[in-house]
């Protein structure tokens, strides 16, 4: 399917037909909503990808235990400001009760409620607030719940992150939302941040699954701000079946065009994530070219986004090309350092065989607009990959020296 065949919309993850959200403050945080909600008013089926650190915080262990007893889920809570982490027995009693709460709340089976928690790790969650404020917001959600739900689940996040789209599938419009958080300790393996996305397309469990994992790949698994993988990184997906489509199976054109959409979406919302890098001022691409195969130049790019030396000079707009080619020395990948050549927003600063042809002034421009594009060609091949971070500013320590007060 064509970019141009995917238009955007309003409406984030209410987008879809039978969808409804809200989100409110019940006093987990001093100020800002803390609680959100998504409800799909019919059974939906679900999939998810979770983080493979392994210190897991309570709420994904719940979730991987209701999504082995059934992939159909109704209901996503969400708060923000603790993240139930390192809580022991008592935050998986907390996480169940969140279930408990949200299923009785919207009269619903237990095991169709899945919950996701984000902010500090080590504290146990106010249980009477969250469950106040469960059964408060559950009467609350509309189908421009959306703004509200995606502030819900911000912690330091200066703007909330979402996109919708539509698409058709033969005679049927689908459509495809979601909202993000994350701006910190974004470095995922399998996942990264929160991402709730919902669909009102019929798809079969097996062929949703495959295209989140396909689709995560390229977007949220390609994206850096600090390194740090979190302790509660999930996306789930919800799909509902709304838009009466023929069922989406896997390797068919249906399930093509239903990928692209979803892809589009992760991409955007991952992007946002990038763009809103605590402390950060540029939105920096690293892009490999010619190499043997995408996974080496996924690898290389990756070694070169996560790299402080690099982002520290991104930052200062500081043309220092050597620490770019040293991330890719030590990335782990096999190539020849002097077939290497490099640019800055297509200004070439360095060229096979060793050859500098850095101008300074011109690289110190390049570098210090606002979108910033490292293209690394290491001239053995024709994959490329790209991951998307940003600079890595004072800011950036200064959010995180004070990250619990």
């Amino acid at each position: 399917m064509r970019l141009d065949e995917i238009q955007e919309c309003a409406g984030g993850v209410t987008a879809a037909k039978g969808f409804v959200a809200g989100g409110l403050y019940c006093g987990i945080r001093k100020v800002k909503k803390d609680i959100a909600l998504v409800h799909s008013t019919t059974p939906a089926i679900a999939a998810g990808v979770f983080t493979l650190n392994k210190v897991v915080a309570a709420p994904l262990v719940v979730d991987k235990l209701q999504l082995q007893k059934s992939n159909v889920c109704s209901a996503i809570v969400i708060n923000s400001g603790n993240a139930n982490a390192c809580t022991g027995e008592q935050g998986l009693k907390d996480a169940w009760t969140m279930v408990d709460t949200t299923a009785r709340a919207l009269h619903l089976p237990q095991e169709q409620v899945l919950i996701s928690s984000t902010g500090v790790i080590g504290q146990y969650l106010p249980m009477e607030k969250i469950n106040k404020g469960i059964r408060e917001l559950s009467s609350k959600l509309t189908t421009d719940g959306n703004k509200d739900a995606a502030e819900a689940i911000m912690t330091t996040d200066l703007f909330t992150k979402e996109c919708a789209v539509r698409f058709s599938v033969g005679s049927s419009t689908i459509m495809v939302g979601g909202m993000a958080k994350g701006s910190g300790m974004i470095a995922p393996n399998m996942a990264t941040m929160l991402a709730f996305v919902t669909t009102d397309a019929v798809i079969a469990p097996t062929a949703l699954q495959a295209a989140l994992n396909f689709a995560n790949n390229q977007s949220f698994n390609r994206i850096t701000v600090d390194g740090d993988m979190s302790t509660n990184d999930m996306v789930l997906v919800l799909a509902n079946g709304s838009a009466k489509n023929a069922e989406i199976r896997e390797n068919t054109s249906a399930f093509q065009q239903f990928l692209s959409a979803l892809q589009y979406v992760l991409i955007k919302l991952a992007k946002m994530i990038v763009r809103d890098g605590e402390g950060a001022t540029k939105f920096v691409e690293i892009l490999v070219q010619g190499a043997r195969t995408e996974e080496e130049a996924a690898q290389a790019a990756r070694a070169v986004a996560n790299s402080n030396l690099v982002k520290t000079a991104l930052h200062g707009a500081d043309a220092n090309w050597g620490r770019i080619l040293a991330a890719v020395g030590y990335s782990g990948i096999e190539f020849n350092p002097a077939q290497v050549s490099i640019s800055f927003n297509d200004l070439l600063v360095f060229k096979p065989n060793y050859e500098i042809v850095l101008d300074e002034e011109k690289a110190k421009a390049a570098l210090s607009q606002e979108h910033v594009t490292v293209r690394i060609d290491l001239h053995q091949g024709s994959a490329q990959a790209c991951i998307w971070t940003c600079d890595l500013s004072k800011e950036y320590v200064s959010i995180n020296a004070s990250y619990r007060s």
